[in-house]
């Protein structure tokens, strides 16, 4: 067959191939894989059409000119001369022929090597700033009144306009490369930035060619990238690293970058309903406070504040002022619903509680003209209020709220800016020894009682505002124990009148009436009293125990007093131990009953200590302090002393206000140590959601951790894991096993036969088995999860040693960090002159 073609032929030594057919494999089965032919999607293969002359604009024409592929012998290449190309264009644009060199080279399935082959002698007319394109579609030419007239608010400057990308003809099953398809699911791929198709290490070189814009398939060069995608661009992968030079890597990612293709469309960015122009998005990028993550789509803005967020929505971000983008705000840009309008914009639910919190009275339709630097005032008024930003609490408040706070250049003019920094240098230079502690747990973990021993113990005072706000918590914290046990006396009245009426049906000799008075008479109160505890239990019921502090203290102090020393009340406090509803430090308060319900009642350290819910600024709380010294630093060496300038910051953050999925944990990212909180005692506890779902507390401790340790913003910092509540795990794992956890289902300890035995010293107690096992599990978590390290310290928060001596342990954590750091950086600046890459 290949004789009888070949006399077919011309004589031609272009001509000159072997040519063969294939015939159905019928034997026996083969051990490797059989190359394979792909077929060829003829709507894949990048094709031009010829324009019109009609279509062409009468001066300026640039156009590129492909010349035909032309088949080059072993010696020497045919090159088209530069004379074959249009007279016309040759003439106009003095077009110059340049060879270029290409890299798409194709191979069949059995080369495996990684290196391109071949070259492409392509000429090309000259033209100004060429863009590079392969393109499936017909692109029109469009002449440049035209693109003016798209947008005349644009000083007739017109915004370069890319064809949407390609859609990948075919659905691939996850885990194949797109084109060898082949599947290897823990094989790293990399992804084109356009249609999204992954190849493999031995495909992407030949799928993506020369890579002239990135990382984009052949066909899809010219292309928009997918805007899913954008944060992808200038991060080589591992696999480039692997594949390519240092310097091939570099110079891929300037062009990916720099490419105008790959640039944002100004004319897919709305603020205030108008498509931005090109001048318009470098003047938005590249003020001092620029949005950020911007994208595609709808955006509001007040010009006169610098609030900035997405169309419908609260506002996400605080930019510069005065910036000429946009048409003026609506009223209805962010959706709100409050009748509370600032710079003629309805602001939102949340802005309005952090108003209020503020201390800004928001009545009826208020409207609030807001300045730059957060000066505000009634629209129409030339008074000034106030200034927002100088509110204490309005900082914290944005944070637990979600919105937007001021940066310290925001705003600012270039002299305000760099007398903004040398303030802020010099205050770094003062504080330059501050080490910054993150102290975060779930709810009832008890970082709330940590965070106060620490300030008890390091003499740091509280103010008159928190002292104040303590003394309300805990006075309403003791109705509320009041009114559980009023409540409870109602449930043993109800129990106990069974229990007669039972016996009663028993001894039908004895009368029931004189049971019922005499019952009564134990657990009844006077009519005073009887109507003070209708009162509280109505008022929990409604969940308005809040609104009657601190007036509730004057009205009701003696009422409280003569209710604790009715015998009634007393025979219900005996049995506080059947309310399970009791919190177990409600004992405490309880004893001192008629001292916390007077009017000049001033809480002690210890009532500050057991007291429940207590939180600062939305539970967001700090504090500066010293380690003084302690007899141990007399026998450290005189490095390792306490320094009298070394201070310490203490952040205690409730996880309520860490935001959807810890976002607002940036705000913490220079921290040097973070001390995370879990409770001992909730491995048999649960809290229901407001769909009812219930959850373990220990299962929601760990979930959160793993959604801490894995933060972008502290993926080098330190974890210092405090099990909190050693002493109640002591009395609790007794009757109620570890194993009523899931996670902790394979707690099975081995005790020793003779456990009194003096021989046997490896028989610890079990809630120090259980600790230990706890603590195992979270550093198997950790390490799984970041591949270092997990520090692990117990504390009873009551107890000021235990607290102590966890962060005197926090703190030797952070020395070895600043040593290991101080000993890496001199061995690489005295052993290599680049950075290691090992780890």
């Amino acid at each position: 067959m290949p004789s009888v073609l070949r006399s077919n032929l011309p004589k031609n030594d272009d001509f000159s191939a072997q040519y063969s057919f294939a015939v159905e494999y019928s034997g026996p089965p083969l051990s490797r894989d059989i190359p394979q032919v792909l077929p060829v999607d003829l709507r894949r293969i990048p094709t031009a059409t010829v324009a019109s002359g009609s279509s062409l604009p009468a001066n300026n024409l640039c156009l590129r000119v492909v010349q035909p592929i032309a088949q080059k012998s072993d010696h020497t290449s045919k090159k088209v001369p530069p004379t074959d190309l249009t007279p016309e264009i040759a003439d106009r644009n003095g077009a110059q022929s340049s060879t270029s060199s290409g890299t798409l080279g194709f191979s069949d399935g059995l080369n495996e090597s990684n290196h391109l082959s071949e070259s492409s002698d392509v000429s090309y007319a000259h033209c100004p700033n060429p863009t590079a394109s392969n393109s499936n579609q017909d692109l029109p030419l469009t002449d440049d009144d035209d693109l003016m007239s798209e947008d005349s608010d644009h000083d007739g400057v017109p915004a370069a306009i890319f064809p949407e990308k390609p859609v990948l003809s075919d659905e691939l099953k996850k885990g194949l490369c797109h084109r060898c398809r082949k599947k290897n699911r823990f094989s790293e791929k990399e992804i084109c930035i356009v249609c999204g198709a992954k190849y493999c290490s031995k495909c992407v070189l030949r799928a993506m060619g020369c890579m002239q814009e990135g990382r984009k398939c052949i066909t899809c060069v010219g292309y928009r990238i997918d805007e899913s995608k954008r944060e992808l661009i200038g991060k080589p992968s591992r696999m480039l690293r692997k594949l390519l030079t240092d310097d091939a890597v570099k110079q891929i990612m300037c062009s990916e970058m720099t490419c105008e293709v790959n640039q944002l469309p100004p004319q897919l960015i709305y603020v205030n309903d108008r498509a931005l122009s090109m001048e318009e998005l470098v003047m938005l990028q590249s003020c001092p406070n620029p949005p950020k993550k911007i994208r595609p789509g709808k955006y509001w803005y007040d010009k006169m504040s610098g609030f900035w967020g997405k169309d419908g929505e609260k506002p996400c971000q605080i930019i510069s002022a005065l910036l000429p983008v946009g048409y003026q705000i609506r009223q209805d840009a962010s959706n709100g619903n409050t009748n509370v309008l600032i710079n003629s914009r309805e602001i939102t639910t949340e802005e309005l509680w952090m108003l209020r919190a503020a201390g800004i009275h928001c009545e009826g339709n208020t409207h609030f003209w807001v300045t730059p630097d957060g000066s505000y005032q009634h629209e129409g008024m030339n008074y000034v209020m106030g200034k927002l930003w100088d509110k204490k609490r309005v900082r914290l408040l944005c944070a637990a709220l979600s919105l937007p706070y001021p940066s310290d250049t925001a705003n600012l003019s270039n002299e305000d800016v760099d007398k903004n920094n040398d303030k802020v240098n010099s205050k770094n230079e003062e504080q330059s020894t501050m080490n910054k502690l993150l102290l975060i747990g779930c709810d009832q973990s008890g970082t709330s009682t940590i965070f106060k021993q620490a300030k008890i113990l390091y003499n740091v005072p509280f103010s008159e505002d928190e002292k104040q706000s303590i003394k309300i918590v805990i006075q309403r914290n003791l109705y509320r124990y009041i009114g559980i046990l009023l409540e409870g006396r109602e449930i043993f009245e109800e129990d106990r009148l069974i229990e007669m009426q039972k016996q009663n049906s028993n001894e039908p000799g004895t009368s029931g009436n004189s049971c019922q008075v005499d019952e009564k008479t134990v657990l009844s109160l006077s009519p005073k009293l009887e109507a003070f505890s209708s009162w509280l239990i109505q008022i929990m019921a409604s969940g308005n125990l809040d609104a009657i502090f601190p007036a509730a203290t004057r009205e009701y102090s003696h009422l409280v007093e003569e209710l604790w020393k009715d015998g009634a009340f007393q025979a219900i406090y005996k049995r506080r131990n059947e309310l399970h509803m009791l919190p177990r430090v409600a004992n405490y308060f309880l004893d001192h009953a008629v001292e916390i319900s007077r009017i000049d009642y001033e809480p002690s350290e210890m009532d500050i200590l057991y007291a429940e819910g207590i939180t600062s600024s939305n539970g967001i709380a700090s504090m500066e302090f010293s380690f003084p010294k302690s007899s141990q630093d007399e026998y450290m060496e005189s490095s390792d002393q306490n320094n009298p300038s070394l201070r310490y910051q203490l952040i205690r953050v409730h996880a309520s206000g860490l935001g959807e999925n810890c976002k607002w944990l940036e705000m913490f990212e220079d921290v040097d140590l973070v001390l995370y909180c879990v409770s001992l005692t909730e491995y048999d506890e649960y809290y229901e959601d407001i769909n009812g779902t219930r959850t373990n507390k220990m299962l929601a401790a760990r979930t959160l951790f793993e959604c801490i340790a894995t933060h972008p913003s502290l993926h080098d910092k330190d974890f210092l894991l405090i099990l909190n509540k050693f002493d109640l795990l002591e009395e609790k794992i007794e009757q109620s096993p570890l194993t009523q956890c899931e996670w902790f289902h394979d707690f099975n300890p081995v005790f020793s036969l003779h456990p009194h035995s003096s021989k046997s010293n490896n028989n610890p107690p079990l809630a120090e088995r259980a600790f230990h096992y706890i603590a195992l599990k979270f550093k198997s978590v950790f390490s799984s999860l970041t591949g270092r390290k997990l520090f692990v310290s117990r504390a009873t928060g009551l107890e000021a040693d235990s607290i102590d001596k966890a962060l005197r342990y926090g703190r030797e954590i952070v020395k070895w960090a600043d040593e290991k750091h101080t000993v890496d950086m001199n061995e690489w600046s005295s052993d290599s002159t680049e950075p290691s890459t090992s780890p």
